[in-house]
């Protein structure tokens, strides 16, 4: 059987994007398990809707594109506070916010280059 693949599939802004959705998934396995309602299913909601929305994006017209690249954005924002609440709980270490921050600093610039491209084309 053929690989099936989609074009949006190819974008590294995408790849990284699940990347981070597989770590927020590994953090959360740390929290307390009256949380798993709460800020573990927030965390991995605002998570999952970063490469969502570059894939509901893709494909459709630039202006589009780019508005589901600022949904993105956003979730990237909803992330890093998810982030510090979880540290400020001490869910989890300071070291494991940093490697999240990291990870989303690099999303966002990788999501506002994306854009930058589009509005040039």
């Amino acid at each position: 059987m053929e690989n099936l693949k989609f074009k949006f599939e190819d974008l590294i802004v995408y790849q990284k994007a699940l990347d981070f959705v597989d770590y927020v998934y590994c953090v959360i396995k740390k929290f307390p398990k009256d949380e798993l309602y709460g800020l573990a299913s927030q965390y991995k909601r605002a998570a999952a809707s970063i490469p969502l929305n570059i894939a509901e994006g893709s494909g459709d017209t630039d202006a589009q594109f780019n508005r589901y690249l600022q949904m993105a954005w956003g979730s990237v924002k909803e992330c890093v506070v998810c982030s510090t609440i979880a540290r400020r709980q001490d869910f989890i270490s300071a070291d494991e916010d940093l490697d999240a921050r990291n990870k989303l600093s690099e999303l966002a610039k990788m999501i506002t280059s994306l854009q930058r491209y589009l509005k040039k084309k």
